[in-house]
């Protein structure tokens, strides 16, 4: 059979590479970078360049399956269904709406349809239990900006390839590729910030491998950012280098904030960071006196206990230094249409969960909330979860209580491609798409937000069918809310216009000619967006170049916020710094010489779904290590490559050390997403070593950040022992 080559893009980061994609027949024999692609340009990673295989790989499930007992056995769609329904009916009638839940993890957030079906089922099963990984990693980021920007899909972003004075919080673009931002080739473009005579100072607790590559290091203690930026914040008035015009011009609060981060001194943030008093001064000076700057915070301060709070001051100093809105600052995304403006009241509906009456954040209850919500005796308690594409098992908090949940449930449904930790406690496992087999456009935040320095758009037809009997998700949820008697967003008339669609969509020569549901619905997006519709957009297989945004297009002309500008000092956020920083000020002052643990990721993971192919797991790579400072590894007695207890009151793992100087001293790195030792569905990934992470981190109503219900991952207070030396002890005594 020859051989045929078409382009599309990744869907495994944010920074959507171009693609060329060699097929013969129905498998792909080869995978390279578009060098045509209007925003990549030939750049792609190694994750990108062989994603085929994840798609084909050998444990891949095709077919429906259903659990009875420990054993596993295939069954129709028919049939899963049917019973399926069955169920999740019954426990509607026994129990009310509200005992059925549903997780949607990250992969298939990637495509901009499955949130809309998403939503549209929970809103016709009438239950308000939701939960994603937004707060597992970035809903602090959301919340702020709809507190100062009047939208929580007014985002910004820095002028990476414009600016004088790059600072990075808790960010680590060799790896990570960036978030929140869609920026292909980072290292690259971040080293032309140096080319061109700027600089990059990366503030973070481990020197990082694009700390490596480029920038000045600057230590931190795990969680202490958000002293820092009080600080930083308050420098920045003492040096003279707040525009106040500009602030009194496009902005409110700016007298309150003044006053807020008043009492945080360089002085006194140094005994908490780190970081000295001279040291804050110089970066701070260095920031207001550079012709464009921009701070930046990744997951390291989203994951914090403090995220909320530390990334609103980061976001004020953007704003009130005179960078929010120009070019060669921070810039205010805009996407294809008026996503933000659409979004306003995106969190008007709040509810309280049960648990510790936690507040709901847009329509979503707090992940590390979902153990509890299973566990916890009541009417409403979870008795049916969905879970789409995720695997809170090993990505959520505290993962032996969450195990125990999972166990308890009357009815676990999973959607997905392989059947992972989370789906080994499935009762049915329902066989999804790849992303190469779907049609698609790019991720929300670029198209709908905006977040691209070079604004782009691409349309992508699936490069391949489904293999076997793998069906697309949005067909899997208008069948799942058609038996549930469950009709999407609540609307018989829109279910049954859809279930009539598929039925026209079989019949012999009228289906061939109709245009299939995603693609429908992809086509609408595009018009909407003044785009034309597929047809022209297939025309361009490399992407179209969009209009780029120069600055001064923000600001006075597209605030959302109230009278139309910039809110500094929104009463939630002023009220949580003044109810929180100083309590968590002192813990952190008396905890200063205890072990932090942080997360870390790493460039042949991502998160917990790519350990199942070899290629990324060879040699040392088939575990993670907990990584320390030769000072701590001796002062605990332990060398490398040894194992390690790491404890707190949550739980405790056995690690394998790793010494590096890379870390700050009293911190230590153990990489998310391992632990897949009870993976049946899983060949190879069952077989490495990692440990979870996440059996260290907290649950429950006390354990997140109050107003965006986030997890904490990173300074998470842990002990350490050689296990060679407590052996030692016990044979001893």
């Amino acid at each position: 059979m020859s051989t045929t080559q078409k382009t599309t893009f990744c869907r495994i980061c944010e920074n959507q590479c171009g693609l060329r994609v060699s097929l013969d027949g129905e498998r792909i024999t080869h995978i390279e970078p578009d060098t045509e692609h209007v925003a990549s340009r030939g750049y792609a990673c190694i994750k990108g360049l062989s994603f085929q295989n994840m798609r084909d790989n050998p444990d891949r499930i095709t077919t429906p399956m259903k659990r009875d007992g420990e054993r596993w056995h295939a069954i129709s769609w028919q049939q899963a269904f049917q019973e399926i329904g069955r169920k999740v009916r019954q426990l509607r009638d026994d129990h009310g709406d509200d005992s059925l839940g549903l997780y949607f993890g990250n992969p298939i957030s990637f495509s901009p349809l499955m949130p809309i079906f998403f939503t549209g089922f929970a809103q016709g099963l009438g239950t308000r239990k939701l939960f994603t990984t937004g707060s597992l990693d970035c809903n602090n980021k959301f919340l702020v900006s709809q507190h100062m920007y009047g939208s929580p899909m007014a985002l910004t972003f820095p002028d990476i390839d414009h600016l004088d004075c790059l600072i990075m919080l808790g960010s680590n673009p060799s790896v990570s590729k960036m978030s929140f931002i869609n920026l292909p080739d980072p290292v690259r473009r971040l080293k032309a910030i140096e080319a061109r005579g700027g600089s990059v100072i990366h503030i973070n607790p481990r020197r990082t491998e694009t700390a490596k590559a480029l920038g000045e290091q600057c230590f931190i203690r795990p969680d202490t950012d958000v002293f820092f930026l009080a600080a930083f914040l308050r420098e920045l008035f003492e040096q003279g280098a707040v525009d106040r015009k500009r602030a009194s011009q496009f902005m409110e609060g700016l007298e309150e904030l003044e006053a807020l981060v008043s009492p945080w001194t360089a002085e006194r943030q140094a005994a908490v960071t780190g970081i000295s008093a001279d040291s804050l001064r110089k970066l701070v000076q260095r920031y207001g006196s550079a012709k464009g700057a921009a701070l930046y915070g990744s997951t390291g301060i989203n994951q914090g206990s403090n995220g909320s709070v530390a990334f609103w001051l980061l976001e004020c100093i953007n704003a009130v230094s005179g960078n929010l809105d120009k070019r060669g600052g921070s810039l205010m995304g805009r996407g294809i249409f008026d996503y933000a403006k659409a979004t306003t009241g995106a969190d008007d509906q709040v509810f309280h969960s049960r648990i510790g009456h936690t507040r709901s954040f847009l329509g979503t209850l707090p992940t590390p909330l979902l153990a509890d919500e299973i566990l916890e005796e009541g009417q409403d308690r979870i008795r049916g979860l969905f879970v789409i594409a995720g695997n809170p098992l090993l990505t959520s908090t505290n993962s032996r209580k969450t195990a125990k949940a999972l166990a308890s449930l009357e009815l676990l449904v999973a959607v997905d491609i392989l059947r992972n930790e989370t789906a080994e406690y499935a009762h049915y496992f329902l066989p999804g798409t790849h992303f190469s087999e779907r049609p698609d456009i790019p991720f929300t935040f670029f198209s709908f937000s905006g977040l691209m320095p070079e604004p782009w758009f691409q349309y992508t037809d699936a490069l391949l069918p489904p293999p076997g009997d793998c069906r697309d998700e949005s067909w899997i949820i208008r069948q799942l809310a058609k038996h549930c008697r469950a009709p999407l967003f609540g609307s018989r008339l829109l279910q049954g216009s859809m279930n009539i669609g598929g039925k026209l969509g079989q019949l012999p020569g009228l289906g061939a000619r109709l245009t299939p549901m995603p693609e429908r619905l992809l086509g609408l997006i595009s018009r909407a967006g003044k785009l034309g519709g597929l047809g022209a957009l297939r025309k361009h297989p490399h992407g179209i170049a969009l209009p780029a945004i120069d600055g001064n297009s923000y600001l006075g002309k597209r605030v959302l916020a109230r009278n139309g500008k910039v809110q500094l000092a929104p009463a939630l956020l002023v009220n949580l710094a003044n109810e929180r920083l100083a309590d968590r000020y002192e813990q952190a002052r008396q905890s200063g010489d205890g072990f932090k643990l942080i997360t870390k990721r790493e460039r042949f993971s991502h998160n917990s779904w790519t350990h199942n192919d070899p290629a990324y797991i060879k040699g040392k790579r088939r575990q993670n290590y907990l990584y320390i400072h030769p000072d701590d590894a001796q002062k605990l007695g332990a060398n490398d490559g040894e194992e390690v207890e790491v404890s707190n009151e949550i739980g405790a793992v056995i690690a394998c050390l790793a010494v590096s100087d890379d870390l700050m001293p009293g911190t230590v790195a153990l990489p998310h997403g391992w632990g897949h030792e009870i993976a049946s569905g899983l060949s190879v990934a069952r077989k490495t070593c990692g440990v979870n992470a996440n059996i260290l981190a907290a649950d429950g109503p006390d354990a997140i950040e109050p107003v965006s219900g986030m997890a904490q991952f990173n300074g998470i207070a842990v002990n350490i022992r050689s296990t060679r030396t407590a052996t030692a002890q016990k044979l001893g005594q």
